[in-house]
């Protein structure tokens, strides 16, 4: 998950992550004053709204950058970086919510990550989160292998997206009891005329590192060609995505 980001652009043009988010901290059932961790908090807009809702809420983020934003628009608001493979707290929390995180964190790290977590929550403490599921982007992804093979370039999938029984099970072997599960499709309208292609840079790094400038570009506007037909509806563009949503109790 060692992503530099576009802070600035993250922020302006990609502020449906956090929004998205809201709807995921309806699950949350706890008094106001509980504390909280946000989880891979990136700007920390959603950090501020659940401190609106009540929450004393702390942001936690590996990005600097993503942090140096939160802290300029938040000052009031505590925030930490950290690895969510590899951190741990001084005081236990009520709750440790997560949006959007856990699709950048290989598969053979998240067992890390649940540790983590695990030992950062009281007794009954509770784990709310949404992450991209099994068929997330896949028409975006699927796209971008094509075009990559055309190029005789090789596409590793940079994102984890689970079935939700192998997650529900790593959730519980990690000691905790799931209380609420659902995968589902939520087509995502990208921003600007360009919103697909914007998307593919801002998200997809990874499958690019060794990739010239020119023929990264090349690639983009062949898969974005390709995905017009069935993601460009009524003068917009939208992402495939598929989430899941969890809501789990420590034991």
């Amino acid at each position: 998950m060692n992503i530099k980001w576009d802070a600035d652009r993250y922020t302006k043009d990609f502020s449906f992550v956090h929004q998205y988010g809201n709807d995921v901290a309806e699950l949350i059932d706890c008094g106001k004053g509980c504390t909280l961790i946000d989880l891979g908090c990136g700007n920390g807009a959603l950090t501020k709204a659940l401190c609106e809702k009540g929450f004393r809420a702390t942001g936690m983020d590996s990005s600097e950058e993503l942090l140096g934003i939160a802290r300029g628009k938040y000052p009031e608001i505590p925030f930490i970086r950290a690895d969510a493979t590899d951190f741990s707290v001084e005081e236990a929390v009520d709750v440790i919510f997560s949006n959007a995180v856990f699709h950048w964190i290989d598969r053979e790290r998240q067992s890390d990550m649940l540790a983590c977590v695990h030992r950062a929550l009281k007794g009954k403490g509770q784990f709310v989160f949404e992450f991209g599921g099994h068929g997330n982007n896949a028409l975006i992804h699927g796209a971008l292998a094509e075009v990559f093979s055309e190029h005789g370039i090789a596409y590793r999938m940079p994102f984890y997206f689970p079935a939700i029984g192998e997650y529900a099970a790593m959730v519980e072997q990690a000691g905790f009891l799931v209380r609420y599960a659902v995968l589902f499709d939520r087509p995502t309208e990208l921003k600007g005329s360009d919103g697909l292609r914007d998307w593919i840079r801002m998200f997809v790094k990874t499958p690019f590192a060794a990739v010239e400038d020119a023929e990264r570009e090349e690639v983009i506007s062949q898969a974005v060609e390709r995905l017009k037909g069935s993601l460009y509806r009524e003068g917009r563009w939208y992402a495939d995505y598929v989430r899941i949503r969890m809501k789990a109790v420590r034991e």
